[in-house]
């Protein structure tokens, strides 16, 4: 094993700022929604506002932050090992098999994690902000008469909205629970805080090959 950077400081305040970020908009939303009263519903609306706009800007910056440096491509899907990795979160390591991929930095994720958070950028994200900002500025659309955006109710926008809000709570908890699933139970979430993650040598990272090709064989058989 050798201790590798594979998180930069970007990545990590993008990846926690933004997990903060959507748990205040959950607690304000599900004010906003009469779930419980902690604010008060004026300043829950308020603070949903703020937080939204500071999520806006995060994204906007993490965007060009994946583009510029590369980074988009850990999140190219891909079907190889695809299957294995399923087998291996449901069944396979509860039995102590071998992890079918081997993380780097250059490959961060494994095909089933890339799959899904390509999902979260290109699919719940997207419904969430369309439908929050649809519903702030719905008057302003009403008003101007805006084509297609004005003949949408609003109940129909609130409703997307609130979808948008449950996929993304999904996501998150999965999420957690997901990164328990490292060498220890904790060493996912130090390797987001610190940057730095234990990690396979190529010696080791041969041989973990070859005893997951033996582990896939055995399970085919």
């Amino acid at each position: 094993m050798r201790k590798v950077y594979i998180y930069k400081k970007f990545e990590r305040f993008w990846h926690w700022t933004q997990a903060a970020l959507i748990f205040f908009l959950a607690v304000t939303g599900f004010e906003v929604h009469d779930s419980f009263s902690l604010f008060g519903f004026e300043n829950a609306v308020m603070y949903h506002r703020i937080a939204s706009y500071l999520l806006l800007g995060l994204i906007a910056f993490s965007i060009f932050w994946h583009f510029t440096t590369g980074e988009w491509k850990q999140y190219v899907p891909t079907i190889s090992k695809l299957k294995a990795q399923v087998h291996y979160y449901t069944v396979g390591m509860f039995k102590g098999e071998h992890h079918p991929t081997i993380k780097s930095p250059r490959k961060k994720l494994n095909p089933l994690q890339a799959m899904v958070y390509l999902g979260f950028k290109l699919v719940m994200a997207p419904i969430v902000i369309l439908s929050g900002l649809l519903y702030m500025y719905y008057k302003t659309f009403d008003a101007n008469d805006t084509i297609i955006i004005s003949d949408i109710p609003l109940d129909i926008i609130a409703w997307a909205h609130t979808l948008g809000a449950f996929l993304l709570l999904s996501f998150i908890i999965v999420h957690v629970y997901m990164t328990t699933t490292g060498h220890t139970p904790t060493s996912n979430i130090k390797g987001m805080l610190t940057g730095w993650e234990m990690l396979e040598d190529e010696d080791e990272q041969n041989k973990e090959e070859i005893s997951v090709e033996k582990d896939e064989k055995k399970r085919i058989k």
